[in-house]
């Protein structure tokens, strides 16, 4: 299903060690509209959903792992060289605590992922709306962690990330009208 290229889908530039700023970007790590929890719900859904547009969540779900890694590299460059002392200060101590400076899948607070975050209805619509909110959502918290960033470096992955959340509602968008468009369809028998 899969050909691996052992690079990141958009490079990855990080200026210094940021602890504080690494805490935001969690969120889009470990988050309920982050990139794991994209990812799963859409390769998840590809089972319940049409063959016209069976594809769409296939791409969308494979390219949504590939943003969890440049996430997982932005959060792992900018926390690697951080003290003990750091971590705490950006309100990380707890994550350190448990887990040194390894990654690991919670939100900016601190709560940790969980399955709740995926949802699927069954319904197609349904379920396609539901993927275009992920996505808006997504596409508003790295505006967000934009916003919070001084880092130009970081900031130029984070913007590359955002515009793909825009592409990715547009698509589900599409699909929705292909599928109502098929669903109001004169049945005959």
């Amino acid at each position: 299903m899969w050909y691996y290229e052992k690079k990141l889908e958009y490079p990855v530039r990080v200026r210094e060690c940021n602890p504080h700023l690494a805490k935001f970007l969690i969120e889009q790590y470990g988050g309920a509209d982050g990139e794991l929890a994209a990812a799963l719900r859409y390769l998840n859904q590809r089972y319940t959903i049409p063959d016209k547009v069976i594809g769409l969540l296939t791409d969308i779900g494979t390219e949504e792992f590939a943003h969890l890694e440049m996430i997982a590299t932005m959060v792992y460059k900018l926390t690697k060289d951080a003290t003990a002392e750091q971590m705490d200060a950006a309100g990380l101590g707890a994550h350190y605590a448990n887990h040194d400076n390894a990654l690991f899948y919670h939100n900016a607070a601190g709560n940790p992922w969980t399955a709740e975050y995926i949802q699927a209805k069954g319904d197609p619509i349904a379920d396609l709306y539901e993927d275009i909110a992920a996505e808006e959502k997504a596409r508003a918290t790295y505006q967000w962690i934009i916003n919070l960033s001084d880092d130009p470096e970081l900031n130029d992955g984070l913007k590359y990330l955002r515009e793909r959340e825009v592409v990715h509602s547009l698509r589900f968008r599409e699909a929705v009208e292909i599928l109502k468009e098929e669903r109001d369809k004169k049945k005959i028998f």
